[in-house]
């Protein structure tokens, strides 16, 4: 039986957090209804796909980059290895990889590409809803420690909101310092959170 492995990504354009990537290999005996793209989906939805695909997938991983690595790496290089890890992550080896998108890490096994895969392959709709909902589960931890941004609201994204608290409270750990925005911050105001920040909102 060839092993089909989906890919795919989330948090490639957010201000801060890591990125973090799934690899799903789904079991045929054990179909789960209503796979589509994370993104076209309500969060308690993908809360409840999320559980049916760890419950009932042949293979899951889930695996970050962080913002550190991110900003040595370049984000679609740090996108590209939080694949791998992912796929290498994997309790079972896959036979084949398809990653949603235009590029492919660089793999032992043979990949391919599709273009939003997320959409149209089970197993990428699967790695799309896995990867979403896990990078949010990161960020609603680092707004616990960071509460002034809005992490829980907009996930790290460059909203309104967010750019406005950057302005104010400065740069966190968890930003990326090589995104436009949170640069031009720190060239203002230097390196480092303001001293109150943790307790920004309280």
């Amino acid at each position: 039986m060839n092993l089909l492995c989906g890919v795919d990504e989330a948090g490639r354009g957010p201000l801060a957090g890591p990125v973090v990537a799934a690899a799903v290999i789904l079991d045929p005996a054990r179909p789960i209804t209503g796979l589509a793209d994370s993104k076209k989906l309500s969060p308690g939805t993908r809360e409840k796909l999320a559980h049916a695909i760890r419950s009932h997938a042949r293979a899951w991983a889930v695996a970050e980059v962080s913002a550190e690595e991110i900003d040595r790496l370049n984000i679609l290089q740090a996108s590209l290895l939080a694949m791998r890890r992912a796929i290498e992550g994997l309790a079972i080896p896959a036979d084949e990889v398809l990653v949603d998108g235009d590029r492919c890490p660089a793999l032992a096994v043979p990949a391919r590409a599709v273009v939003r895969g997320d959409a149209t392959v089970p197993e990428i709709s699967a790695a799309s809803i896995l990867a979403k909902t896990a990078r949010d589960a990161l960020m609603l931890e680092l707004h616990q420690r960071y509460p002034a941004y809005g992490f829980d609201r907009h996930k790290g994204y460059p909203t309104e909101a967010h750019v406005a608290a950057l302005r104010r409270f400065g740069a966190s750990p968890c930003h990326r310092r090589s995104f436009a925005p949170v640069r031009a911050v720190l060239e203002i105001r230097g390196p480092g959170p303001a001293r109150m920040v943790h307790g920004a909102n309280r």
